[in-house]
Formats: C-alpha cells, structure tokens, sequence
C-alpha cells in the first residue's frame, strides 16, 4: 500500500467519500469538486491509500483549522479520515494499517508547512468516526461538543489545544407570509451535499410558498457568525441533520409547517 496526492485521476472517487459505487453519492453534485478546487489555495490537503491492487482504499483531507469547526492557532484540522468499509465496491480494505499510513502522512505533511499542531474530531460511541482511534494514536482530547469530540496532537512545546465553535444566538431571517427554509452549507462532504440538494428540490417543490436561504459557511466569518458548518432550519427551528434524511421526510416537515400556519 502507497500513499498519493490527490489528482484529478482519483477526484470521482474522492467527491463520492470512496462510495463511487453508490448511485445516491451521485444526487450530491458538483458542490463538493467547486469547493476543493477553491479551497486548494487555502491549505486544503487530500491524501490516498492506494492497494497493490490500484485501488483507492481510504482518504484523509486537512486543512488550516480557521476554516473548521475548532477554533485554533497554527493548526491543521482533519475533517475526514475514512477507510473504504463496505462490501460494495471494492469490498472492506480497514485493519489494514491504511489509517495509520494517511494519518503519519497528513502529519508529516502538515509539519512541513508549519503546523505547531494536528486537530482531528470523532464520536464518543464506537460505530461511526470513533474518537478514541485518534486517541490510541497519540492523540488527547480537547473538547467536546455533545458526542462530538475535539481530539489534538501538538507538534511544538508553545501550541495551544483547539476548541469547538460554540453555537451562537443568530437565527435566520424569515420572510414574511411565506416558510423559510434556511440551509447552512458548507460542502466539504458529499453526504452533506445530498442533504443538501435533498432540501433544496423538497423546498423548491412547493413553488412561491417556500424560501429556500442558503447561507456559505466554507468562510470562516460566516462559520463563526453561525456556530455551525451545515445545518437545516424550518422557519428557524432546527431539523436534525441525519443520514436518512431524505426529500421525502423534509417535504412532510415543510408540508406539517404550512398546515400549521392556515
């Protein structure tokens, strides 16, 4: 196994999180390709698994943790490290050494333009993204956020340990005699990205009863101005942002809401 840059060879299966195999990764659109390419200038980072069998087994992208979720200084912030776990596809390629190989290679990499330090976030629980991998490999936690957890490694004695962003009071602005449907969005995973259009087309179905707000997160201001890098409001109540929430459930909240205000 070798890890590579990433190149314009392996961007389908980079943009599809490694689901390239998987037709609703597809519903995501361009979003996440327009955001790399624009984010590339800004420090974005992408690293590849690569088997002996030329297949791209796991990912790792990074980039200056001012444009993440964590507040910090002189540091890099992992938002995705994944090894392809599916019977799909090219099949489960995990407990194969590949994580530890992206990790000491976005590490090294991140040392040498720099950072004093590696920020990296999992979950409490074991089943998705766990924390404690990150822990078993040097790292401590910093913060945590819900299950959400905020985990760090520094690279120099002076570095100081991130934060999460903490939500803000801001609430969206809702138009008057219609719904407002308010979208913040930053896409830099596809999974976020078919929610997203997912919300937009329930939103869009409903013709001039509906507003449809998105808002750009990917700047930092914005990010920080919100609390939150994506996330789906109902004239201003916030909607859980779960894997399975598809068109068909949002458009039973939109419907549920308008029925509400007759």
């Amino acid at each position: 196994m070798q890890i590579i840059d990433l190149t314009e060879e392996h961007l389908p299966t980079f943009i599809a999180c490694l689901k390239d195999w998987c037709d609703e990764q597809k519903r995501g659109g361009s979003h996440k390709e327009t955001w790399w390419r624009r984010m590339r200038d800004k420090g974005l980072r992408v690293k590849l698994a690569q088997d002996d069998d030329g297949a791209i087994a796991g990912m790792i992208q990074y980039l200056p943790v001012e444009y993440s979720r964590a507040e910090g200084h002189g540091l890099h912030f992992i938002q995705c490290m994944w090894v392809h776990g599916y019977d799909e596809g090219i099949g489960k390629r995990q407990r194969r050494g590949a994580g530890k190989l992206l990790l000491g290679a976005a590490e090294r990499d991140a040392r040498a333009r720099g950072a004093k330090g590696m920020a990296a976030w999992g979950m409490d629980f074991p089943d998705w993204f766990p924390a404690s991998w990150y822990t078993a490999n040097g790292y401590a936690e910093a913060d945590k956020d819900g299950h959400a957890v905020l985990a760090w490694k520094p690279f120099a004695a002076d570095a100081q340990p991130p934060r999460w962003i903490k939500a803000t009071a801001r609430r969206p602005e809702l138009t008057p005699g219609k719904l407002t449907v308010t979208a913040l969005f930053c896409p830099w995973c596809q999974t976020a990205c078919v929610t997203f259009e997912h919300a937009r087309r329930a939103a869009e179905s409903f013709g001039d009863r509906v507003v449809l707000d998105v808002i750009d997160t990917s700047e930092p201001a914005t990010l920080r101005e919100w609390g939150d890098d994506n996330a789906l409001l109902i004239n201003g109540e916030p909607v859980p942002w779960m894997p399975d929430l598809d068109e068909e459930k949002i458009k039973q909240m939109i419907r549920a809401k308008l029925e509400g205000a007759r």
